[in-house]
């Protein structure tokens, strides 16, 4: 059971890794585009893009030790936390969802309830992990 659940817990682990580098990224290579993302959904008008730069930067960090396994306890929760707070800042677009591209937002629920999963589970997530704790056939 464990290496089913360690492979699983992998999966979900290197998917939204991909979604959080993407969203890293994209704050290097198209920082106008982020900045009104934060705007938008923020509420943060006027967000200098140096500032883009540094919140990419903070990002690729936890992407990274996320994606290492490192600090689970805060790697996984700051992604979890991150991520919930981007999927309550679009509120306004789960109201209309068939305006426009709204019905994609959506998908945050699903990445929501993978990051909560991780971050409950993170114990048994031990493949590509640089500091792994021991875990007990019992507490699953």
């Amino acid at each position: 059971m464990n290496k089913k659940l360690s492979v699983a817990l992998f999966s979900i682990r290197m998917t939204v890794f991909i979604v959080f580098l993407l969203w890293s990224l994209d704050k290097f290579f198209r920082p106008d585009h982020a900045a009104a993302v934060f705007k938008t959904f923020y509420s943060l008008p006027n967000l200098a893009l140096n500032l883009v730069y540094v919140v990419g930067a903070l990002e690729l960090m936890l992407c990274f030790l996320f994606l290492f396994g490192i600090a689970k306890k805060y790697s996984y929760g700051l992604v979890l936390l991150l991520h919930f707070i981007s999927t309550i800042s679009t509120f306004k677009q789960y109201l209309t969802p068939y305006v426009e591209i709204h019905l994609l937002f959506f998908t945050a629920f699903p990445m929501l309830a993978a990051c909560l999963t991780l971050y409950l589970l993170r114990d048994y997530d031990t493949i590509l992990v640089l500091n792994r704790k021991k875990t007990f056939e019992g507490d699953l």
